[in-house]
């Protein structure tokens, strides 16, 4: 049984693991706000709940806004080891097990934990990850979105072209100071590392951006994608996105699109061995070059 990762400053408690998913729709975003419904108020509610203790704090892996929905979310959280090992109560259940069991009983049916586990030593959900993946989905038939998907997809009044879009994106990735398309926070980096950012046409004929990079700052992908759409429809050239990171600055045009059709698909981890100096590492602030 692996103690907290003693840089959490927390003695005689067990780390876990968790991975899960939520409907973003009727979430005020991930992080706790007085008086509004959020995922992280309701998560750190029902392990309180199951687990018999105080609601413990839970550290997340990349913190969506309201509306943005999550298939692969991960977070962390420090409970004591009487309680892990108390969840099974009377059953032959493992501890992880009997916890997303008793888990799917309370929480409500927009979130679910899907995998629970003692982390490894040294993992931290957020400063040990080495990347983050979203898609964004977008119709753009003639007649809208199709009814059951409303909540997950935009719909774009004109045609799409996926190969601009695709030239066009080309221009962003690298490493860069995405200024022009963050909002900014006092005493954050907006200096990231994109690694993809592709549109595909899927069988059911959206067009889904897959966007990747080691971290993202606050509305940077929605406003990215904003910015691709305008090429796609024929307003703006290829060019254009690359020249407004380029600038350095916020340019007008730029739109930070709605959140619905974005979903945080997966977050990636190096090998065990490596997570606690990843950990150490991306607690550095950046600079370029």
């Amino acid at each position: 049984m692996q103690p907290a990762d003693p840089e959490s400053g927390v003695g005689g408690l067990l780390r876990v693991r968790l991975d899960l998913a939520y409907d973003g729709t009727e979430f005020s975003g991930w992080a706790v706000q007085p008086g509004r419904r959020t995922v992280q108020g309701v998560l750190e509610e029902a392990l309180g709940r199951v687990l018999r203790i105080d609601p413990p704090r839970v550290t997340v892996a990349g913190r969506t806004d309201a509306g943005v929905h999550a298939r692969g979310q991960v977070c962390h959280v420090d409970v004591p080891a009487t309680a892990w090992t108390a969840a099974p109560g009377r059953s032959d259940r493992t501890p992880a097990v009997a916890l997303l069991r008793r888990l799917a009983g309370v929480l409500p049916a927009d979130v679910r934990v899907h995998g629970a586990a003692e982390a490894p030593a040294g993992f931290d959900a957020r400063f040990s990850a080495v990347w983050r993946r979203y898609r964004y989905r977008v119709a753009d038939a003639p007649y809208g979105a199709d009814p059951l998907l409303r909540s997950f997809v935009l719909w774009h009044d004109r045609p799409l072209d996926v190969d601009a879009m695709n030239a066009a994106a080309a221009g962003l990735l690298g490493e860069h100071d995405f200024a022009a398309y963050c909002r900014p926070r006092e005493g954050a980096t907006t200096i990231r590392a994109l690694r993809v950012l592709t549109w595909e046409r899927t069988a059911d004929a959206l067009a889904v951006a897959t966007v990747e990079a080691d971290a993202f700052c606050h509305n940077q992908v929605r406003a990215m994608i904003g910015a691709l759409l305008l090429v796609g429809d024929g307003r703006r050239p290829a060019d254009w996105p690359a020249t407004v990171l380029a600038a350095g600055q916020r340019d007008p045009a730029v739109v930070v699109i709605p959140p619905h059709g974005l979903t945080l698909e997966a977050v990636g981890y190096p090998p065990d061995a490596e997570l606690a100096a990843r950990a150490r590492a991306a607690r550095n602030v950046r600079t370029l070059g």
